[in-house]
């Protein structure tokens, strides 16, 4: 995939607006990688690729597999406003991807402010999960 200059700019921009901490940046692989711990965010990737900017944040390890637990993350993906649980490799991550082209600050925003969200309602059950 290719990586945008421009759109990795404007999320750059914003995300400095929405005064997020940058913890890494990579230009020329298009990554951002932020926090704000007291709403959450930690180590949220953004990446820029293309006409996408896929967002994820790595929730907890499964340590247990079992089919309570993959039922209640599906049925918790009803109630997130943007963004869903995926399962990458044994680990539990929050996912959502939005079009660079038209991507406004309000737009990223929502999102972010979505897994902020999840992690403040949700974040008994997530430690619950993670043990």
């Amino acid at each position: 995939m290719e990586v945008t200059t421009k759109g990795f700019e404007t999320v750059k921009n914003y995300l400095l607006d929405m005064e997020y901490n940058i913890k890494y940046e990579d230009e020329t692989e298009g990554i951002v990688v932020i926090e704000k711990q007291d709403e959450g965010i930690l180590n949220l990737v953004l990446d820029c690729e293309d006409s996408i900017l896929v967002m994820e944040q790595s929730l907890f390890e499964v340590k247990h597999e079992s089919p309570e637990l993959y039922k209640e993350l599906l049925i918790k993906n009803r109630d997130i406003v943007h963004g869903a649980f995926a399962l990458d490799n044994g680990n539990v991550l929050f996912r959502d991807t939005l079009q660079l082209e038209n991507l406004d600050k309000n737009e990223l925003e929502g999102s972010i402010n979505s897994l902020s969200l999840l992690m403040t309602e949700y974040a008994d059950k997530l430690i619950e999960f993670s043990k």
